[in-house]
């Protein structure tokens, strides 16, 4: 928490969730930590009255100072800084209300998202992600850290990772019972014969292949899978390699993404953009510039034209 935090800006610890969730609990287990009992002040700004109310002792103990906002409106660039000019903090906490659009909070110019943890209540997920999947992605899209709690009747934490890591593929997802920490998530009964010498990747199975392709190379590595997808080119790319891939909804219309791994073909200097192939390759794991790192990198056997897919891959 020290000199690492630039003196000209103010750093913004961002707690988001939909309301009963346990960001309360949360926020006040990170401030009784070591690191946080650090110089100066703290101003803790709560978006929504939640059942749970902060401990006076604890405020005062932090010296911190709490804020009650009611509405998206007060939270302007304007107000904010007055509320720092009038409380003087070394770091602001916020208490987000999971029923405002996250998109549309604006701060002030050198305050900064320092840290963002999205808290989900496990046992609702499924509920939210049918019927408010556009602030669900709001909140986890930027989110360094996403705990899920009470998952103690869940079935498939896997789906529910795989929902998540298609918002934000960058996030730690941490799942809790009432024990604590689920380290094990068993292998779900993923969509496809794992086992096969040649695993089909059928249409709807797209979305799940892809995210858990990328999550767990340990499962893929030297697999051969067979799947169909569009073609996309790029100038940048090395002769030979080309990217088949599919256009997926992540979260809401706005968040239309093509998703594809790079691909190593004899057949793609014969390619062109937006055709449609069925492929069949080996996974590796190799450093890719668009990656920004390691990621899986196809070798196809072979690539064939084929008929287009006309949906869209949804998550």
């Amino acid at each position: 928490m020290g000199p690492m935090i630039d003196d000209d800006v103010m750093p913004l610890f961002l707690i988001n969730g939909f309301l009963e969730a346990g960001k309360t609990q949360f926020l006040q287990f990170t401030m009784e930590q070591e690191y946080f009992q650090a110089e100066g002040k703290t101003l803790l700004i709560v978006c929504e009255e939640g059942d749970t109310e902060f401990d006076p002792d604890l405020l005062s103990r932090t010296r911190t100072s709490v804020v009650y906002v009611d509405s998206l409106e007060e939270l302007s660039p304007a107000r904010l800084e007055e509320l720092e000019l009038l409380y003087n903090p070394e770091r602001v906490l916020m208490e987000w209300n999971g029923m405002w659009n996250q998109d549309e909070l604006k701060l002030p110019k050198d305050w900064t998202i320092y840290q963002q943890v999205t808290i989900i209540d496990g046992s609702t997920f499924d509920l939210y992600v049918k019927n408010m999947k556009p602030l669900l992605g709001a909140m986890v899209r930027g989110s360094e850290l996403i705990i899920c709690n009470r998952c103690d009747d869940v079935e498939d934490l896997e789906g529910y990772r795989r929902t998540l890591l298609a918002m934000n593929n960058q996030a730690e997802i941490v799942f809790e019972d009432g024990e604590g920490e689920i380290t094990e998530i068993s292998e779900a009964d993923l969509p496809y014969d794992m086992s096969a010498d040649v695993i089909e990747i059928k249409p709807e199975a797209y979305g799940i292949w892809y995210i858990d392709c990328m999550d767990k190379p340990d499962r893929y590595r030297g697999k051969v899978v067979e799947f169909t997808g569009m073609v996309l080119k790029s100038p940048n790319f090395p002769k030979n390699y080309f990217v088949p891939g599919r256009m997926a909804m992540t979260c809401c219309e706005a968040d239309m993404t093509f998703l594809g791994y790079v691909c190593k073909a004899r057949e793609a200097r014969l390619l062109e953009t937006k055709q449609w192939v069925k492929v069949r390759a080996r996974i590796e794991y190799e450093e890719w510039q668009d990656y920004g790192g390691v990621g899986p990198v196809l070798y196809a056997d072979f690539v064939e034209q084929t008929e287009p897919i006309k949906e869209i891959v949804q998550f």
